[in-house]
């Protein structure tokens, strides 16, 4: 199929374009982002992760994969129409859809023939009825376009692996026409015939994906639920952690008990700073919104948000049970930007909240990320950041391990060491041998355990 895909420059929509081009459509990525687009063309990817690069330089000298910011020729010539434009919250904690609303408007414009128009944007239950409101003035709904809620379930850090083998589909429509169109698009995924795998994935076949066909409201809810079961995990996770810390008990063996129940399983349960990225918490809030705006309380979702929130003060709290409280001018030594390891990604990154809260203590920050550096610098370009990790720790009177990529565990502690003014870490995600650098001399603190 020839398929446009609005929004392509940013994350989902760059996956979703990808991913699209791979199983054999045709692929206008359409972005108001010139300068992501430029990159795109070059065969430079904006985002980091596993896979992307590669795909990008696979695609497009074969004209499959096309990127652009000419929205009506894309538009014009496409039975598909992806939108995959960004919805980040306001300041009342609703989302934001003033670019959906500019894409709707710019497609009953150009609207030349009949499209699906497939909506992978995480938006609130009604924003359907408001896209089929501004298309019908000018347009008939079932001759001229169908409307379908297509969410999208993508990790950062996986998200291509995500794509190509997903636990399932979501197609929430209300036109028997719009669901086959989607079917058909999704075939070789849905039969399980991609053979896809990035650095250290595995490429085997697997068996059909369920396809969740649904009503409209059900799918866009579907989104908001399981990002909201996700942050309650996590939120507690934590709080079993602190629990665990006050009766000398270990979250990491607690979580291994756990998870062999297959009504739990081990997803997101791992003790940390708490929940961030662009998702979960801006999804939480929005849902929380669409609770009270229709007359419902949503207290556990509200109680999810707090304790989340109050992770960053236990990290500070543990802090300052290693180097006193009173913090300005200690230097402390940061591994971690990315809110979460195998992205570029420092949206609302825990790391970036617990470094903001050691600045207002006046502590001398120091930061090492494997490749996050240029998108924290360009938000807090006052922090020094360092390539080296073994400089960054020069005198330094703590080391905070702040995201989980596994690269930190291969660091030499016996150098880190004798590098600092005093050799003590505090590991916030619980991702280094407690016992083998208390061997090296370190006092080391986790999370939910002593």
């Amino acid at each position: 199929m020839d398929i446009c895909v609005v929004g392509g420059a940013g994350y989902v929509g760059l996956v979703a374009s990808l991913g699209l081009a791979e199983i054999g459509h045709s692929v206008t990525a359409v972005d108001v982002d010139e300068g992501r687009i430029r990159r795109l063309r070059a065969g430079e990817a904006p985002v980091w992760e596993e896979g992307i690069e590669p795909l990008l330089k696979r695609h497009l000298p074969s004209q499959r994969l096309r990127f652009t910011t000419e929205l009506p020729a894309a538009i014009r010539s496409s039975e598909v129409v992806f939108i995959a434009v960004g919805t980040p919250p306001r300041e009342d904690e609703q989302a934001d859809l003033s670019q959906v609303v500019q894409v709707i408007e710019e497609l009953a414009r150009y609207l030349n023939s009949y499209k699906v128009l497939a909506i992978k944007s995480t938006v609130p239950v009604g924003t359907v009825e408001l896209a089929r409101d501004i298309l019908s003035r000018e347009k008939e709904e079932g001759k001229d376009f169908d409307i379908v809620a297509n969410p999208e379930f993508l990790r950062e850090g996986s998200g291509l692996h995500d794509f190509f083998y997903p636990e399932r589909i979501v197609i929430g429509a209300s036109s028997e026409r719009a669901r086959k169109t989607m079917r058909a698009l999704y075939e070789p995924i849905i039969l399980g015939k991609v053979r896809w795998a990035a650095k250290g994935r595995d490429a085997r076949p697997r068996g059909p994906v369920p396809v969740v066909e649904t009503d409209l409201a059900s799918a866009q809810m579907i989104k908001y639920a399981s990002n909201a079961f996700l942050a309650t995990r996590v939120s507690f996770i934590n709080e079993i952690a602190g629990l665990c810390e006050k009766v000398g008990a270990n979250i990491k063996e607690v979580v291994r008990g756990m998870g062999y129940d297959p009504r739990i399983g081990l997803g997101y349960l791992e003790a940390g700073p708490g929940f961030g990225g662009p998702c979960l918490e801006k999804d939480l809030r929005a849902l929380t919104r669409i609770g009270r705006g229709s007359g419902y309380e949503p207290q556990l979702l509200r109680a999810v948000l707090a304790r989340n929130e109050g992770q960053v003060s236990e990290v500070m709290v543990k802090l300052g049970s290693l180097v006193g409280h009173l913090l300005y001018k200690k230097i402390i030594a940061v591994l971690g930007l990315a809110f979460k390891a195998g992205t570029n990604d420092v949206r609302n990154s825990p790391a970036l909240k617990v470094i903001d809260q050691l600045e207002q203590q006046g502590a001398v920050v120091r930061a090492h990320d494997p490749v996050a550096i240029p998108e924290a610098q360009a938000i807090r370009p006052h922090i020094a950041y360092y390539e080296d990790p073994y400089e960054m720790v020069r005198q330094a009177d703590a080391l905070l391990v702040l995201t989980d990529w596994p690269s930190f565990r291969e660091l030499d502690y016996g150098e880190i060491g004798a590098r600092m003014a005093a050799p003590c870490i505090l590991d916030s995600r619980n991702l280094l041998d407690a016992a083998a650098l208390t061997a090296l001399g370190f006092t080391y603190v986790g999370i939910g355990q002593r």
